[in-house]
């Protein structure tokens, strides 16, 4: 009796379809289950394992985000030769952003499989990232560094990851802002002024001055994306006399 057939008959059909779910993400089968299971646990599900620690998928995380980074590296690396510290590193940090992560947790559809007692619509982008990340903490538990890469491999690098487009693509509004700015020589401010909209989750507004003249405004649910939405604004306002500059 193969290995599917021992879940499903020593098991719920929940431990069943959730093996089946997760062998078609992974490409592979996953032998422990319960470290995937952990994988997907909000930590309001307010579970704890026998010794009462909490049980949850952020010490996953933790594991994953390393995983990924050192695959990522490694891959980099090999791929690009001629790449010193700082562009490795650029470039890692736009494969592994967490707008990516969380593209990449939406395109495998991960939150079905979130159990939480929040309502997965109150839950805001990032959930998506940090059960990828999550995810691949578990294989590499479950499976060790080589299943860990070639999920990574299959996944991550050979769909998504264009050398000669990741070169192009801007990861910080803000920080591309900020640098230009510091080079021209010219001061900035970001100001969080009142926010009058009527939502019912709180909103940030905030305004981007350039030699104290404000040239950009945005809304958002923290002041960090607020920040970057008004820089994101500002670029595309200046990006003319940015490129000339």
């Amino acid at each position: 009796m193969n290995f599917a057939s021992n879940i499903f008959n020593s098991h719920s059909k929940e431990d069943g379809d959730f093996f089946l779910g997760m062998t078609r993400i992974l490409g592979f089968k996953p032998k422990n289950l319960k470290v995937y299971k952990k994988a997907f646990l909000h930590r309001s599900a307010n579970k704890k394992d026998a010794k009462g620690n909490p049980m949850n998928y952020e010490r996953l995380e933790f594991l994953g985000d390393a995983m990924l980074g050192t695959i990522i590296s490694r891959y980099l690396y090999n791929e690009v030769p001629s790449g010193d510290e700082g562009y490795l590193t650029k470039m890692r940090s736009k494969i592994v952003s967490r707008e990516h992560l969380n593209e990449l947790g939406k395109d495998l559809d991960l939150i079905k499989y979130v159990e939480s007692r929040i309502p997965k619509s109150h839950f805001g982008d990032n959930i998506h990232g940090n059960v990828f990340e999550a995810l691949v903490g578990a294989i590499y538990l479950d499976r060790g560094y080589k299943y860990c890469q070639k999920f990574i491999d299959e996944r991550v690098i050979e769909p998504y990851v264009d050398i000669e487009q990741l070169e192009g693509k801007v990861i910080s509004y803000k920080s591309l802002v900020i640098e230009w700015c510091q080079k021209q020589k010219k001061s900035f401010h970001y100001d969080v002024y009142e926010d009058t909209g009527n939502d019912t989750v709180k909103h940030f507004a905030v305004k981007l001055s350039i030699n104290k003249k404000i040239v950009a405004k945005a809304r958002a649910t923290s002041k960090k994306k607020a920040e970057e939405r008004a820089s994101k604004r500002a670029f595309f306002a200046l990006q003319n006399r940015m490129d000339k500059e």
